[in-house]
């Protein structure tokens, strides 16, 4: 069992910053993957940017410049640094964590971007 405890959402007016955490516990070993999602109303949840326990990276192409997905392995936790921040970014924000059949997720938390 994998608990993901989500941080860092919030109002930020367009163009602005904000940085999203996620702190893991309970199995927290051999390979694995974390990683940002995000689900607007009426759409579907879809990747934002995921990183191996090795350091891999990969991002949606919405987000290539302006989001940066990293993780403390000592700490278990992963981040993401968001910035330039659009209207259309606004969504909530679910951290997932896959290690080979097994996914976890965590509560999700709002980012709300102004215009």
């Amino acid at each position: 069992q994998v608990n993901l405890v989500e941080s860092g959402g919030g109002l930020v007016q367009a163009g602005g910053s904000l940085r999203l955490s996620c702190a893991a516990s309970g199995s927290i070993f051999g390979i694995n993957t974390m990683g940002w999602y995000r689900q607007a109303p009426g759409k579907q949840r879809e990747l934002v940017a995921d990183i191996t326990s090795g350091g891999n990276t990969n991002y949606a192409d919405s987000v290539k410049g302006r989001f940066t997905i990293s993780r403390d392995n000592a700490e278990n936790t992963v981040y993401l640094q968001m910035n330039s921040l659009k209207p259309e970014d606004t969504a909530v924000y679910y951290c997932r964590f896959q290690r080979s059949i097994y996914n976890y997720w965590g509560q999700g938390t709002q980012v709300t971007v102004s215009s």
